[in-house]
C-alpha cells in the first residue's frame, strides 16, 4: 500500500494511496485512537472522489469513523475494458435498464470484490484504523457491487445498501446476514420501487430496516447519511461486544 499525498482540514486527515493498480482515498478523523472502519462504494460513472462520496465519507469520519473508497474497476482512473464499453453502451442505447445494469454489475462484480478485500486486508493494518468489524456503504452501483462482497466477507458487519433492484441478485442477497439499512426512494425512474422492495425482501438478514423517502434516484435526504453514522455505530460496536473483532 503507497501513500501518494496527505492533506487535513476540519478535523478529517485525507490520504490517497495505490493498493497494487487499485487508487484509493483514506479519511480518518484528526487526533484519534484506531477509528472502526467504514468501506464506501461509490455508484455507477462516479469514482473515489465524486462529490457525493467525499461529503459522505467526511461527515463519516467528523462522526469517529474511518472511511475507505476505491475507484471501481472501468471507473475513475482505472482503464476502461471493451466489455464494459459494450454494456454501457446498451444502456445508453435503451432496452431493459434492469438486466443491463445487473450484466455491468456481474461483469464488474468479481474483480471488485477481490479488490475490496485486499484493500480491507491492507487498512486494517493501519495504526489509525480499528480491528474490530468493517462496515459497508453503498447505493446504486455500490449496492450492485457491495452485496456479493458483503456475502464473502466476514470481516463486513453491518452494511447501508439501496437503490437498486434485485436483478442478478437475489442469490447472493440471500447470503447477506449482518444487518442492512436499506434506502429507496419511492419516485425513482430509475429504479421502480418494485425492484427495490423485491431486493430488500431478498436479503437474507433478519434485522433490516427500510427507509423509504419521495423524490427520484439522487435525491436521498441528507439526514439519512446522520441516521446512516449512528446505525453503524450501535451495529459495529455489538458486533466487537459479541468477539468477532480478530484481525485477519
Amino acid at each position: 500500500m503507497r501513500f501518494t499525498s496527505l492533506t487535513s482540514s476540519d478535523g478529517v486527515t485525507e490520504q490517497f494511496f495505490t493498493l497494487d493498480d487499485v487508487p484509493g482515498v483514506l479519511w480518518t478523523p484528526q487526533a484519534a485512537g484506531p477509528s472502526p472502519l467504514i468501506l464506501l462504494g461509490h455508484g455507477g460513472g462516479q469514482h473515489k472522489t465524486a462529490p457525493g462520496v467525499v461529503a459522505r465519507a467526511r461527515r463519516y469520519a467528523a462522526a469517529g469513523f474511518a472511511v475507505v473508497a476505491i475507484d471501481a474497476p472501468n471507473h475513475g482512473d482505472r482503464p476502461k475494458d471493451e466489455e464494459f464499453g459494450r454494456i454501457a453502451a446498451g444502456l445508453r442505447g435503451g432496452g431493459d435498464p434492469g438486466a443491463l445494469v445487473a450484466a455491468m454489475h456481474a461483469h464488474l462484480a468479481g474483480q471488485a470484490v477481490a479488490e475490496w478485500r485486499a484493500v480491507l486486508t491492507a487498512v486494517r493494518r493501519l495504526d489509525e484504523v480499528g480491528d474490530g468489524p468493517a462496515g459497508y456503504c453503498g447505493l446504486s452501483m455500490g449496492c450492485g457491487l457491495g452485496i456479493p462482497l458483503i456475502a464473502a466477507e466476514p470481516r463486513i458487519g453491518a452494511a447501508v445498501l439501496g437503490l437498486l433492484g434485485a436483478d442478478g441478485l437475489a442469490g447472493e442477497a440471500a447470503q447477506v446476514k449482518v444487518p442492512v439499512r436499506f434506502l429507496l426512494q419511492w419516485d425513482d425512474r430509475l429504479v421502480p420501487r418494485e425492484r427495490g422492495l423485491a431486493l430488500f425482501d431478498a436479503l437474507g438478514t433478519s434485522d433490516k430496516t427500510l427507509h423509504a423517502n419521495p423524490g427520484g434516484h439522487g435525491d436521498v435526504p441528507a439526514f439519512e447519511v446522520d441516521d446512516e453514522a449512528r446505525f453503524f455505530a450501535r451495529h459495529l460496536a455489538r458486533s466487537r461486544a459479541n468477539g468477532s473483532s480478530a484481525k485477519r
